[in-house]
């Protein structure tokens, strides 16, 4: 089986091309990419010696299963471009919010086996998180074979595609929430007397392990954070201050936003 990235210089494409030929996935031989940007082209063919070939056409024809990695509003075009070399036999898949898996298929204006994936940043770093749902026609164990492709990225779950716009907001958007709260935590430790330096380690870490209990040890966050929270400690001052400036209903009122929005891409 061979795999094609058309859009294979941006930084999803190059992710997942390093995951699965981390991993042994898909071996450099039976990997294509395609991309409008040369030079981003031959530095993924240079670093990871994989098959760069000049149209998306060609990508189509030489490709068993082929990744739209690409902006949203180049869908149209590219799907125009391949759409007579797509066959029953393909598997497409595509990593944009907001394309639903019927306007893909009437796109293609024909049967065609389509999965839909929102996965996120940390996916450049081998810790991604990644929804995918298949329409109709993909099979099991084609949706299998996907899922595995996006494992070499991090975790990788299949989920109904009425939850991808939820995804979208819990996952894919997430990271800059959590850069935006590790900032915000560093410049508090800033003024309590650390360094720039210092302050961005502990205030990263302190997530990074947080995240890891909840993944590792099953309990709810409520019950985690019950635990950090001693009788007329500090960390309840904390926690009561976040509750009075409405640190969860913000969050909360985010990804809604969010949600809306990645419904009408």
């Amino acid at each position: 089986m061979k795999i094609g990235f058309i859009g294979c210089g941006g930084n999803m494409a190059s992710a997942i091309i390093h995951g699965i030929v981390h991993k042994g996935v898909f071996a450099p031989s039976d990997i294509y990419g395609v991309d409008i940007d040369a030079n981003a082209a031959a530095g993924i063919r240079e670093q990871y010696n994989i098959n760069i070939l000049d149209s998306d056409a060609e990508l189509a024809g030489q490709a068993d299963l082929i990744v739209l990695a690409i902006k949203p509003q180049h869908y149209n075009h590219v799907i125009d471009e391949i759409r007579s070399s797509v066959t029953q036999d393909h598997i497409v898949i595509t990593l944009a919010p907001g394309k639903t898996l019927k306007w893909l298929r009437e796109e293609f204006e024909k049967r065609v086996k389509i999965v839909r994936s929102i996965s996120n940043m940390p996916a450049q770093i081998g810790a991604g998180m990644t929804a995918i749902c298949g329409n109709a026609y993909v099979t099991d164990d084609e949706l299998e074979i996907v899922r595995k492709i996006f494992n070499g990225i991090g975790m990788c779950e299949i989920v109904g595609e009425d939850l991808m716009d939820a995804v979208t907001a819990v996952s894919g958007s997430a990271p800059a929430y959590v850069f935006m709260m590790i900032e915000a935590m560093a410049d508090a430790a800033v003024l309590g007397g650390f360094t720039r330096e210092k302050a961005y380690q502990f205030a990263a870490q302190a997530v990074l392990g947080s995240a890891r209990m909840v993944l590792e040890t099953g309990k709810h966050p409520a019950d985690l954070k019950d635990m950090v929270c001693s009788p007329k400690g500090t960390t309840i001052e904390a926690v009561k201050a976040l509750e009075k400036n409405g640190f969860r209903s913000a969050l909360i009122e985010s990804m809604c936003v969010c949600m809306d929005r990645a419904s009408k891409i």
